[in-house]
């Protein structure tokens, strides 16, 4: 629920909260539009709610620590992925509630609003998921 601060016009607040909300979705679109950012955060999808260790990750992307290191802060800064540090080493995963709410802003208006709850069709995903890599759609509605 969104309280509009006394004096502001409920329109103009909603109209600069969804101006945020599509900003933060461009970031975070603009961050996976690099293939080596884009491996990175596919490869902690599938690592789940562990995460994996930086030098972890650049040997699975055969990338430079330097390198990684750099696409690792787009992500972050992108609000995609969390940095937990466990000792001596950074461990990184994937936020899951923000992924979900980028498919969700971007499915928002699903078909022009005619089919209803084609969002609820699609499971929220999370660390947990129970969907195999090599699954389709197909054999996960027969089963």
């Amino acid at each position: 629920m969104i309280i509009a601060k006394p004096g502001v016009d409920m329109i103009r607040y909603f109209y600069s909260y969804r101006i945020m909300e599509a900003y933060q979705t461009i970031t975070a679109l603009a961050a996976l539009a690099q293939e080596h950012r884009l491996q990175a955060f596919r490869f902690l999808v599938q690592q789940g709610a562990t995460g994996a260790a930086a030098g972890t990750i650049a040997v699975h992307l055969d990338i430079p620590a330097s390198s990684l290191s750099f696409h690792l802060a787009q992500l972050e800064r992108a609000g995609l992925i969390v940095r937990v540090r466990q000792s001596r080493s950074l461990i990184y995963s994937a936020d899951f509630a923000a992924m979900n709410a980028l498919l969700g802003y971007l499915m928002e208006n699903c078909c022009a609003g005619q089919a209803t709850g084609v969002t609820r069709q699609i499971p929220a995903c999370g660390p947990a998921c129970e969907v195999q890599p090599n699954e389709t759609n197909n054999e996960r509605n027969a089963a």
